[in-house]
């Protein structure tokens, strides 16, 4: 039962976020970065207390960001990977046994005119993923041509929060490599497929 209204709650706290559909994304030099992506993705939250959910992983991960845009140290529970080289950038807020992960990568595309970027969220408690109000998936396809990044949902899969027999899904996106990882933690451990990148979508 608690699972079900786990289930439940994401489903509603997700539809209560209004994501935006369009980004512009600003650079300097002959392409984005990953920093220029996770700017545009950031930046543009702005919490509207009448209208939204406060969605406090995302509003942490953007006060961070601009700490970072600052050149100000960080408190002593946050940390930033930012791997220019790679595409990838990852906020960790540890506090005791409990961790927030958010990731954040892009893949360029086989058409060589657009871009996917992905942002990510999972909790851990203890080391064993414990899923929070705010976990999951959100897919932007960047166009070169008109520099905008546009809320995708056409990714080769639908994501999922549980499996069939009751196990927890998290999704881990790639430092090095291209493929999504997907893990279903059971009581008995955690089982791993990997999502596989086609230069479009992902198949498992």
């Amino acid at each position: 039962m608690r699972r079900i209204l786990l289930s439940i709650i994401f489903v509603c706290c997700t539809m209560a976020l209004t994501a935006q559909n369009s980004i512009q994304v600003n650079y300097q030099g002959s392409k984005p970065t990953i920093s220029d992506f996770v700017s545009a993705y950031l930046l543009s939250y702005v919490w509207d207390e009448e209208e939204d959910v406060l969605d406090e992983a995302r509003n942490a991960a953007k006060q961070v960001w601009i700490q970072h845009l600052q050149g100000k140290p960080l408190d002593e529970f946050d940390t930033l990977i930012i791997d220019e080289k790679n595409g990838y950038v990852a906020y960790e807020f540890r506090y005791g046994d409990s961790m927030v992960r958010t990731e954040m990568c892009y893949w360029n595309e086989s058409d060589q005119k657009h871009k996917l970027f992905a942002y990510n969220v999972r909790c851990f408690d203890k080391g064993k993923y414990s899923p929070g109000q705010f976990d999951g998936l959100t897919f932007y396809r960047y166009n070169n041509a008109t520099k905008k990044m546009t809320l995708c949902e056409d990714v080769g899969f639908d994501e999922r929060f549980m499996t069939d027999d009751g196990a927890y899904n998290s999704y881990a996106l790639p430092r090095t490599g291209k493929d999504i990882v997907v893990t279903s933690w059971y009581d008995t451990g955690k089982r791993e497929k990997t999502l596989k990148w086609n230069g479009r979508r992902f198949r498992f």
